[in-house]
């Protein structure tokens, strides 16, 4: 009878297989990567983008990029996937803030140029919309940009204000253009006057 060897997922290992996988330029080809499950590991994404694990912030900003760069979503759930191995996390809102934005032309020819807290930049536009999500109770609005393969970044909200100082009206919502798309942000009805 043959034993085999049972390995719990650790942040040290998965970030040395990223590593390994992660040779070369851009980021790693996680959507063609399909490895077993391996269980949860204790790691959370906080809403203001700060990386847990076990329950302390992850201070090395060269290792949260490392883990944001082989982060996946599959069916409403996050996990950190390498050729080998695939773990669970949790992500408590987005796993990116946009923390900053430039703004190039005006109008239908405004592009909106994203920038979150990892590195990562995305052109709002038909493959990264910007939506926003108000709450029931308050009306207050989380914006958000998709950044790439489902993966969402909360803009924050020194970079929403500026964005509401760029909005436009457009067929009775007031909002965004970027790349040539419209991007609603509230009914123009319901702004304040």
């Amino acid at each position: 009878m043959s034993a085999q060897n049972v390995v719990t997922p650790s942040a040290d290992g998965i970030a040395a297989q990223a590593s390994a996988a992660a040779k070369g330029k851009g980021l790693p080809p996680v959507h063609k990567w399909n490895p077993p499950f391996c269980g949860d590991l204790d790691m959370r994404i906080a809403r203001d983008g700060t990386w847990f694990y076990l329950g302390t912030p992850i201070g090395r900003p060269g290792l949260v990029r490392l883990f944001s760069s082989i982060l996946k979503l599959e069916d409403g759930k996050y996990f950190l996937v390498t050729p080998v191995e695939k773990v669970g996390i949790t992500v408590e809102d987005a796993p990116f803030v946009a923390t900053d934005f430039e703004a190039q032309g005006t109008g239908r020819d405004q592009v909106l140029t994203f920038r979150t807290h990892v590195g990562d930049f995305a052109e709002a536009g038909p493959d990264h919309p910007i939506r926003v999500v108000r709450d029931p109770e308050t009306g207050e609005p989380s914006p958000y940009v998709m950044i790439r393969a489902g993966l969402e970044a909360l803009i924050d909200r020194k970079s929403f204000y500026r964005l509401v100082e760029l909005g436009d009206h457009h067929d009775g919502w007031f909002g965004l253009w970027s790349k040539g798309e419209f991007f609603g942000l509230i009914p123009s009805d319901e702004l304040p006057d």
